[in-house]
C-alpha cells in the first residue's frame, strides 16, 4: 500500500488551505491507483504540542504521531497559506520539528493558498530553499492558488493540480512522469505542406 501524508497548515475551518491539501491528494491517489492510503495532519489540531516539541525537543502523544505520519510516508503534500510574504509560522514550526534527515529523498509536493496571485513567488523563494534544505524532493509543479481560482471557470488550477498530483505519483514510483505527446515529434513534409497533402 503507498501512503500519502499530507501536511495542511490552513488556520480557519473551512480553509481554502485544506482544499487545496484534499485537491492535490485526490489528484495524487487517483495518479497512482491502487492501494493508497492518505493521513491527513492538521497543524491547527496540533499546535500547541507542536511549540511544546519546539521547546522540548521531543514531540509526543498525538503530535508524534502526526509527525510519525509524515516522516514514513511514501509521498508528502505540503500546503500552507502565504503571510507576510512566506510561509506561516505554523508551517515552519511543524518542519523545525522533524529530525533532519527524515525527508531526504522524499517526493514532496507543494501548495500554497494567499489572497491574489501576486503572492504565488512564496512557493519558488521561501518553500523550495526549505525543502532543498531537508533533502526532500520537490516536485517541479508546485500549485498556488489565490481567492479568484476557487469558483472561477476559466482558472487553470484544475489542470495545475492534475500535473502537480502526477508529477508526485510517479516520483513515488521511481519512474518519470509521462510526457505529453509532442506535435513535432512528427512533422509534416514541407513537400506536402506546398503540394495541400
Amino acid at each position: 500500500m503507498t501512503t500519502l501524508a499530507v501536511v495542511s497548515a490552513g488556520l480557519g475551518r473551512p480553509s481554502s488551505t485544506r482544499l487545496l491539501a484534499d485537491r492535490l491528494a485526490e489528484s495524487a491517489a487517483q495518479a497512482l491507483g491502487g492501494d493508497v492510503a492518505v493521513e491527513t495532519v492538521e497543524l491547527r489540531d496540533h499546535a500547541h504540542a507542536l511549540v511544546d516539541a519546539t521547546l522540548t525537543g521531543f514531540p509526543s502523544g498525538d503530535f508524534r504521531a502526526a509527525v510519525q505520519a509524515v516522516t514514513g510516508a511514501d509521498g508528502v503534500i505540503a500546503v500552507t497559506p502565504v503571510f507576510n510574504a512566506s510561509y506561516s509560522g505554523l508551517f515552519k514550526a511543524f518542519f523545525d520539528v522533524i529530525e533532519r534527515g527524515e525527508l531526504e529523498g522524499r517526493p514532496v509536493l507543494l501548495g500554497a493558498t494567499g489572497g491574489t496571485a501576486r503572492h504565488s513567488l512564496a512557493i519558488d523563494f521561501a518553500m523550495r530553499p526549505l525543502f532543498a534544505y531537508l533533502r526532500a524532493n520537490a516536485m517541479p509543479t508546485a500549485v498556488f492558488a489565490a481567492s479568484e481560482d476557487w469558483g472561477s471557470a476559466d482558472t487553470a488550477l484544475p489542470d495545475r493540480i492534475a500535473r502537480a498530483g502526477a508529477e508526485l505519483a510517479a516520483a513515488i514510483g521511481g519512474r518519470p512522469a509521462a510526457a505529453k505527446a509532442d506535435p513535432y515529434d512528427e512533422p509534416v513534409p514541407f513537400e506536402d505542406l506546398l503540394t495541400g497533402r
